[in-house]
């Protein structure tokens, strides 16, 4: 095949699935209203599929290596595709929750690590790997940005449940297109599947991941309301907020869960994560540049979103537009991958990423206002995305060239829940400050865009101490 013919179907998979995280928020009130249930059930249910790829993202990829890529890659396509069906077509709350929140956060879980294991093992040169983790990366940012309009056009013109039934269709071509994907034999014997690890792992970032998007609702310090189990409350209103009950039980069960790693792995069993994966200095910085990068990124769109709807009045369909240069500066970026891996190292452009995205978010605190016009908002969101652009694809480059085939499927799995949670964070960080700082005077998406532009430096400090001695 072709590089264009191994690539197409997996920047479609990751088009489709950062599309449909984005597109469904601006259609919330229709589905709700159309199956009889309330917003907060529809919110509950986009929470739910955040939850269950989160969760199932490392052993996901693991099982890429028990089944072989590509057909992990098509069986998480199927999964997803046969999710939206149902999904589209639920007649309640219910068979949403089954189709969008199960079925097609297993299918996510499944089909995006294979996409950065099959890119990592099919390009063997670091540009190579470059410009196509930069076609990935920026189908994913264009996924994710363009979602709120075009799924505001989808659903204002024909219905809600035509976004789910787009999604299948589009599964349908992926799966199409991938027919002929090449794949490395699987080794023989097979290892076991480590179930106790999966087990571990997915139930840690569970409740770490629950905790985080529980911010919203109850705050970080104090809890905004009453926290209540089975009509108990457990934690009264102006308490410690629950949200760290969820987060120490996540930490305490992941901190089990590498313990069972190291004492697996003494016995002389197969892990599901070994062990050398979270010694390597480089990837450790990298995973850390990757969880600010998707920080940064989530929750500037989000500031930057909810300002638009909240300050200037505007629909969705104009949310999405006035985004457009974000978007425009990832493409650019990702398009340039190529070229500007084969001059500079790894290291190189991630630091220069962080300063671009910060230099863009610093014009954004500079000339937007409520009162300041479209143009405005322009220079800062280019210039956020550019950076972005820059500095993820070199990320992912990084990371993933810093293992060998053998341990891809490890890696890529730990990667993407970084990047998950990451951008979980985001979204949770800069919607609690912006719920905190609403008293008058408290000029809350400022302060907002100001946490996450001091997050952006210090992913630029992190950086910093990557090791210069990396691919170039």
């Amino acid at each position: 095949m072709t590089a264009r013919a191994v690539v197409l179907p997996l920047a479609l998979a990751q088009l489709i699935c950062s599309f449909a995280a984005s597109s469904l928020n601006v259609a919330i009130s229709a589905i709700a209203k159309d199956l009889h249930t309330t917003v907060i059930g529809v919110q509950t249910t986009i929470t739910l599929f955040t939850l269950t790829m989160a969760a199932l993202m490392v052993p996901g990829s693991k099982l890429s290596d028990l089944w072989g890529r590509r057909t992990c890659f098509i069986a998480g396509l199927a999964v997803y595709g046969i999710g939206a069906l149902l999904a589209g077509l639920a007649p309640g709350l219910g068979v949403m929750i089954v189709g969008n929140s199960i079925l097609e956060g297993v299918g996510s879980a499944l089909m995006i690590p294979p996409v950065y294991i099959l890119v990592t093992v099919t390009f063997t040169e670091v540009r190579d790997r470059a410009k196509y983790f930069g076609v990935v990366s920026g189908a994913g940012a264009l996924g994710s940005a363009a979602g709120p309009l075009i799924g505001g056009l989808i659903t204002g013109l024909i219905g809600w449940r035509a976004l789910f039934l787009t999604q299948v269709v589009v599964v349908v071509l992926i799966i199409y297109l991938a027919r002929d994907l090449a794949d490395q034999p699987r080794p023989e014997p097979r290892p076991p599947f480590d179930l106790g690890g999966a087990v571990l792992s997915a139930a840690g970032l569970f409740f770490l991941v629950l905790g985080i998007l529980q911010t919203n609702t109850y705050g970080w310090l104090v809890s905004r309301k009453d926290f209540s189990v089975g009509g108990t409350v457990l934690i009264s209103k102006g308490g410690m907020s629950p949200v760290w009950l969820s987060i120490g039980i996540g930490v305490a069960i992941l901190g089990w869960f590498f313990w069972y790693l190291h004492a697996r792995e003494l016995k002389g069993k197969e892990p599901l994560l070994r062990g050398s994966l979270l010694r390597n200095r480089t990837a450790n910085l990298g995973l850390g540049v990757q969880l600010v990068q998707w920080l940064a990124m989530q929750g500037t769109f989000f500031v930057i979103s909810v300002f638009l709807q909240q300050v200037w009045k505007y629909d969705a369909i104009e949310t999405g537009l006035m985004l457009t240069p974000a978007s425009a500066g990832i493409l650019i970026a990702s398009a340039a991958a190529e070229r500007l891996a084969s001059r500079h190292s790894q290291r190189a452009l991630i630091q220069a990423g962080f300063v671009v995205t910060a230099a863009g978010m610093a014009v954004s605190l500079a000339l937007v206002r409520a009162t300041s016009g479209n143009l405005s908002l322009v220079p800062g969101l280019l210039l956020t995305g550019l950076g972005v652009g820059v500095m993820l694809t070199a990320a992912v480059n990084l990371v993933q060239s810093s293992f060998p085939d053998s341990d891809q499927s490890d890696i890529s799995g730990l990667s993407r829940s970084i990047s998950n949670l990451g951008s979980s964070l985001g979204t949770a960080l800069a919607g609690s400050i912006l719920v905190a700082a609403t008293h008058p005077g408290g000029r809350p998406f400022a302060l907002s865009l100001t946490t996450l532009l001091v997050i952006t430096l210090i992913g630029l400090v992190i950086a910093l101490f990557i090791p210069s001695r990396t691919d170039r």
